[in-house]
């Protein structure tokens, strides 16, 4: 016999349109279970939800760390559309009151989410001894460190804070004491060490104390506008529903690559809201180049993926990446709704010329043969990575602990 989201736990909170912020909010971290009352799936998880917040509350029974709260959809329609819940159970993580941006599809047992919440609670600050241990950290990893005079001041506090929201796209660090004294010249200093171009510090030039700002700035500096989509991440990346627009390439060939960076940078900043810009090994993606028409030994290959179809940018890659305005007009091109129209249809029509006035002083289209063609219908790839996207379905106990 299963049991159902109606018997409350007292370890467990409902979460309603009237109070989800207030929780949210009010909490370190919040782990959420999004369920429907008729969903098998979600009855079977019902009793390891609420043993699992049992063990995880007695173990951190701090006010304001940790919550496991209980979202019924059926009722709350709204919260449900809001996080784009589709399928139950579905477990996400907030923190802060931001959500996290993985969902949780681990193993659906007491001991597995309870080491999860665990890890999720364990300091996300490297402590450091000397500045040589900041010459020497990861080049692959993009990093903060906060040079600081006590771990008393008040600046610390809101480092640890930041650190727990950024986890996943930079590792934190803190130095110190005076170890750190040639580095706070005008009092505690934070600073952004990534590879490439931006191997050198580049400072916070704000007040630490002030959060909301350290965190915009950190999501900036954190968070690549070109990023690399592997089978490990692509999930993670097509929840956000942002079109991908995506440079397939030989992993050696690291000059188009920058190149790709570049004009991303130089030209499309203003659309880092709305598509995701990344960078594919086109051997292992092989299976979207196919579609594509293409394969390994056409790399470079630049395509958007709209989620519906996918469009390949027609221009020679080496050649006329950076060429001012064709990268920007491609994705244009996407907004308009152009890709998707000329792929069904042709070539949009093109006004046509007008000849000089002819003996009898009428002016005259172009030669015509008859009447004008009719562009001939095609057929779009389809969307590859559509596919890499969670289900749609319900999850089930047993998929999520293969």
């Amino acid at each position: 016999m299963f049991v159902l989201f109606g018997k409350s736990n007292s370890n467990t909170v409902q979460l309603s349109s009237s109070n989800i912020q207030e929780i949210l909010q009010g909490h370190e971290l919040v782990f959420v279970n999004f369920y429907a009352d008729w969903c098998r799936f979600s009855q079977m998880l019902t009793p390891v939800f609420a043993e699992a917040a049992t063990k995880v509350k007695e173990e951190f029974p701090e006010e304001g760390r940790v919550a496991f709260g209980r979202v019924d959809c059926d009722r709350e329609t709204s919260i449900a559309s809001q996080y784009h819940v589709n399928k139950y159970p579905t477990l996400k993580m907030f923190r802060f009151g931001n959500l996290v941006k993985k969902e949780y599809r681990g193993q659906r047992s007491v001991e597995a989410m309870g080491n999860f919440i665990r890890d999720q609670l364990k300091s996300a600050v490297d402590p450091l001894t000397s500045l040589e241990d900041v010459e020497s950290l990861d080049p692959k990893k993009r990093h903060l460190i906060l040079y600081l005079d006590s771990e008393e001041s008040p600046d610390y506090a809101t480092f640890k804070k930041l650190a727990l929201s950024i986890r996943e796209d930079c590792k934190c660090h803190v130095l110190v004491g005076e170890n750190s004294q040639s580095q706070r010249i005008n009092g505690n200093k934070i600073t952004f060490k990534a590879t490439g171009e931006e191997s050198t510090e580049i400072g916070y030039m704000e007040q630490i104390s002030n959060y909301d700002e350290l965190f915009k700035w950190s999501q900036d500096k954190c968070v690549p506008l070109v990023r690399e989509i592997t089978f490990e991440n692509a999930e993670e990346l097509t929840e956000e529903g942002l079109p991908f627009l995506i440079l397939f390439h030989n992993i050696e060939d690291t000059e188009t690559t920058e190149a790709f960076k570049r004009i991303v940078a130089k030209e499309l900043v203003a659309e880092k809201s709305s598509v995701n810009f990344l960078t594919a090994d086109g051997v292992k993606f092989s299976h979207p180049l196919y579609h594509l028409g293409k394969s390994a030994k056409d790399l470079p290959v630049l395509a958007i993926d709209s989620f519906r179809h996918m469009y390949l940018f027609k221009h020679d890659v080496k050649q006329d990446l950076e060429q001012p305005g064709l990268l920007k007009q491609f994705v244009a091109d996407l907004h308009s709704g152009k890709l998707h129209r000329e792929f069904h249809h042709g070539p949009d029509p093109v006004k046509p010329a007008i000849e000089s006035q002819d003996n009898k002083g009428e002016e005259t289209a172009m030669p015509r043969d008859g009447e004008a063609k009719q562009p001939q219908p095609t057929t779009p790839p389809e969307s590859s990575f559509k596919k890499l996207a969670p289900s749609k379905s319900r999850y089930t106990i047993l998929r999520d602990e293969l």
